[in-house]
């Protein structure tokens, strides 16, 4: 595996698969990998020639310095994990590498973009934007790989993909949420959870669990409010909020006839750790 920390190194590998007619599997990442990130990778090896991986802390997506500060960064361990399995490139860049200038573009994301943590977390699908297509560009990849954890995330990336006119036929791959064994999503924050509050976390997808399992004589709204009570019922849990929305555009729905693809999109703090999940209805 080559680790690659400039631009101009990675934008040279890409040309030079590319001209050898080779496909590219793009899986990008914050670090901090876990089995949830490696099935990302598993999928990019199965269906590409050449899969990279970039393993990089983006400042520009975190409304919160904190979070941001105590975003956990194991970069050794990250890199060990990759080789292998048999990626050929990660890509480990610098904040000066990447923003040699301050990002000032605003994306025109639209109304999926503005809902749940949109509304939470203000900037955040900006910088989001902001970084992926920058790696889309220094990349050129065939497919880019994400995880159905971050619901909202992907659709505003496919909106991302549209504004800015298709990055020469990018296919965005959506991967299964990858869960412990009790149920709790994998994610680079779970590291940060007391033993307590381990726990009690895995509350949360059991809570989503019984919620789809609801009757549908039972209204979005009514499905939500149980649900929210069962989350909160749980020492140390507090939902942020909980919605029921169109699995295409991420807006609300009030009743179940309005989406042929429902989604429960919720996040929760456990202690002083804000964590997220969905469940398909």
């Amino acid at each position: 595996m080559k680790v690659i920390r400039t631009v101009n190194e990675l934008k040279d590998w890409s040309a030079e698969s590319r001209a050898q007619g080779l496909s590219i599997g793009f899986v990008p990442t914050m670090g901090a990998l876990h089995a949830g990130h490696m099935s990302l990778v598993t999928r990019a090896r199965e269906e590409n020639d050449r899969v990279a991986v970039s393993v990089f802390v983006n400042p520009t997506q975190f409304n919160n310095p904190t979070d941001l500060a105590t975003y956990p960064r194991t970069e050794e361990a990250d890199l060990k994990l990759l080789e292998d399995a048999g990626v050929d490139v990660a890509f480990v860049p610098s904040v000066e590498e990447m923003y040699p200038e301050p990002d000032t573009r605003v994306f025109d994301l639209g109304p999926v973009a503005e809902v749940m943590e949109g509304a939470m977390r203000p900037g955040h699908f900006n910088g989001v934007a902001q970084v992926v297509s920058r790696l889309f560009e220094m990349v050129s990849p065939t497919r880019a790989y994400f995880g159905e954890k971050d619901f909202q995330q992907i659709a505003v990336i496919r909106r991302m993909v549209q504004l800015e006119g298709g990055f020469n036929g990018l296919e965005i791959v959506d991967v299964p949420i990858k869960r412990e064994d009790d149920g709790l999503a994998m994610s680079s924050r779970n590291v940060r959870l007391t033993p307590e509050m381990r726990m009690a976390a895995p509350a949360i997808h059991r809570a989503l669990i019984n919620a789809a399992a609801q009757p549908r004589t039972l209204s979005p709204a009514e499905v939500i409010d149980l649900t929210v009570k069962e989350i909160n019922s749980v020492p140390g849990l507090e939902t942020e909020y909980f919605q029921i929305v169109d699995g295409h555009s991420c807006q609300p729905i009030a009743r179940w006839e309005e989406s042929d693809m429902p989604v429960g999109c919720i996040t929760v703090y456990a202690g002083d750790v804000r964590l997220i999940d969905n469940v398909k209805f």
